[in-house]
């Protein structure tokens, strides 16, 4: 069940891409459905601005890149639009309901089955139609928007240039997105990921919003995407001794998900859930003690509680029992449905033609590549329109892309100034350098550099087109075709699907998986890690040293402690009655593959 019975929902969509969940509150909020927006394409930020103040006839004013400070301004004028159109929409959705029994009877479908909101609203079915007035009470009391919750990668935050003179830091990509939540009308939650910005954090003390009010209240919240419960004592301590509290925890799995993959040391999700539901206090309890004392020098308001902190999870849960059995042992708040939702049209903006490939995709078809400039390993999808353009130009010998938005600029140039790996520019000096040192190098050796040099791939571009196609946006500039990165899960969801229809199915009332050989979550993860394990090793080959062997050796031992801990858990819960016994067996299975792996070490002499 879920923790909070007279919460709306028990699942939220997480951020995907920079478009594909760029106007999903618009879609969804109004049915009590949170969902996370992208802040770091301020230009896709700006078109989507114009679309839907077009769409709802509302007069716009264009905020070009002659005015100043620019970024911030268009994601604020944004998201007071999307809060706008949320609020409007969702007067309509209540008087919808007080006026139609078929509206509440498909609202109902929909809400959680333990929800005591569903039963308060089936009660008035039942006892006919003298309930106008009644239900009118009921819904305004009971029933709440989803949140337009907004996410920075605290990575994304290059300096920013003006007549060849830097600007203050805050005006870098990141600090300006975060003053344009900030100083939105939107009070939702700012979720940051990609690991610790110091100062970027430091930052919000600049707002009072992000400090509690004389009810002990934040008008706007910070939630930590993090992959393990030593990185959330870390950055939540931090931001604490600045006095600013962290409201949520969003811990993802490190490989089993989509975008780019942070992978943990060998650490698996279910054990990392496990020390958060243990620990969960000494957090709660550390971070408000600092708290108080960063709010006493501020002079600023005290709680004399912590405050609200939200434990929530995400990563590759595909049924109704594996959304339950988080919910229930590992008593978290609310589990994040990412990929499957790229299937729904209603909650997701996605262009046809890539959501037919997502249907037709199977496990082959998606994978770990190297293709984001960022250098981290990042979910890819085969035979998207992106990586058929961009091979037709490395045969051309004009491999590279124009860089038209530099957001992943984050490398430096001989100048100092920022460049992107996936440009042209990059990419041309890169391979001179290599064709200069050609015959140093084996044909093998040769290939393999030139590959690694131009698999990289435009994302600012290739992950913001999927809207421009959807809305029939004019995308101006350098074909990049469109980047899409869904998570493994997405082998296993094979067909387009109503909103309704996919949360029915999270709440077990319907199934829209038709492939039954979907394995378990945790299974899953499981064989993601000792592949990545074993490529790791691949990969080292010769390079091996004192310090690499020994983290190989950690990882493989974090990885049979993890099985060791399923194992256990798997013994003594009552769920998963239907595929326990196959579970077991794949967990000793992979446990006999794990073992068997040798860990390469210096050859002493």
């Amino acid at each position: 069940m879920t923790k909070n019975p007279n919460s709306l929902h028990s699942f939220h969509i997480p951020v995907m891409g920079l478009a594909y969940t760029i106007d999903s509150p618009i879609r969804v909020a109004h049915y009590g459905i949170s969902s996370v927006i992208s802040i770091a394409d301020d230009e896709l930020i700006e078109k989507m601005n114009a679309f839907y103040h077009q769409k709802f006839n509302l007069p716009y004013q264009e905020i070009s890149q002659k005015v100043s400070d620019y970024r911030a301004k268009r994601i604020t004028s944004y998201l007071n639009l999307v809060d706008k159109i949320v609020k409007d929409k969702f007067e309509n959705f209540k008087n919808e309901l007080v006026e139609s029994k078929e509206a509440v009877e498909n609202y109902i479908a929909m809400l959680p089955n333990k929800s005591e909101i569903k039963k308060g609203l089936q009660s008035f079915i039942d006892e006919g139609f003298h309930w106008k007035e009644n239900i009118k009470n009921y819904v305004e009391k009971h029933i709440s928007t989803g949140a337009i919750d907004v996410n920075i990668m605290t990575k994304l935050d290059k300096d920013n240039f003006e007549n060849n003179e830097q600007l203050p830091v805050i005006f870098n990509d990141a600090h300006a997105a975060l003053r344009g939540f900030a100083n939105s009308t939107v009070n939702s939650s700012l979720v940051l990921s990609a690991g610790m910005n110091p100062r970027l954090y430091s930052y919000f003390e600049n707002f009072d919003a992000f400090f509690p009010d004389e009810n002990n209240h934040l008008k706007k919240k910070i939630t930590l995407k993090v992959s393990d419960f030593r990185s959330a004592m870390i950055q939540g301590n931090f931001l604490a001794k600045k006095g600013l509290w962290v409201s949520e925890y969003r811990i993802e799995s490190g490989l089993n998900c989509g975008g780019h993959a942070f992978a943990t040391e060998g650490l698996l999700l279910g054990p990392i859930m496990e020390e958060f539901k243990q620990k969960k206090e000494q957090l709660v309890q550390s971070a408000h003690e600092l708290m108080v004392k960063a709010l006493e020098q501020k002079g600023k308001l005290i709680p004399e509680q912590p405050l609200d902190l939200k434990i929530t999870v995400q990563g590759g849960v595909g049924t109704a029992e594996e959304h339950e059995f988080l919910l229930d042992y590992y008593q978290v708040d609310s589990v994040g449905w990412g990929t499957p939702f790229l299937l729904v049209p209603e909650a997701t903006s996605v262009d046809q033609v890539t959501r037919k490939l997502l249907i037709n995709a199977k496990e082959d078809d998606l994978y770990l590549s190297h293709i984001s400039p960022l250098g981290v390993p990042f979910n890819t999808l085969r035979g998207t329109t992106n990586e058929i353009i961009k091979q037709k130009r490395i045969q051309e010998s004009k491999a590279g892309s124009s860089c038209p938005k530099k957001f992943l600029a984050l490398s430096k140039d001989a100048q100092g100034k920022g460049i992107c790996t996936a440009s042209k520019k990059y990419q041309d000096g890169k391979l001179e350098e290599l064709e200069a040192n050609k015959n140093n190098l084996s044909i093998e050796i040769f290939e393999r550099a030139k590959q690694s040099i131009t698999e990289k791939s435009c994302l600012c571009v290739g992950l913001a087109n999927a809207s421009y196609l959807e809305n029939n946006i004019k995308i101006k500039g350098q074909d990049q075709g469109v980047v899409i990165c869904p998570g493994p899960n997405m082998a296993y969801f094979d067909q387009e699907v109503s909103l309704s229809k996919m949360v029915q199915h999270i709440y077990g009332n319907t199934s829209v998986l038709r492939n039954t050989n979907r394995p378990h979550f945790f299974i899953k993860e499981l064989k993601m890690y000792i592949d990545y394990l074993k490529n790791d090793i691949q990969t080292i080959g010769n390079e091996i040293n004192n310090a690499k062997t020994k983290k190989l050796e950690s990882f493989k031992t974090n990885l049979l402690e993890g099985i060791a801990y399923y194992q256990n858990l798997f013994a003594s819960v009552p769920n998963f009655e239907s595929i326990k016994k196959d579970v077991i067996s794949q967990f000793e299975q992979y446990k006999n593959e794990l073992e068997s792996i040798e860990i390469p070490k210096l050859e002493t002499v």
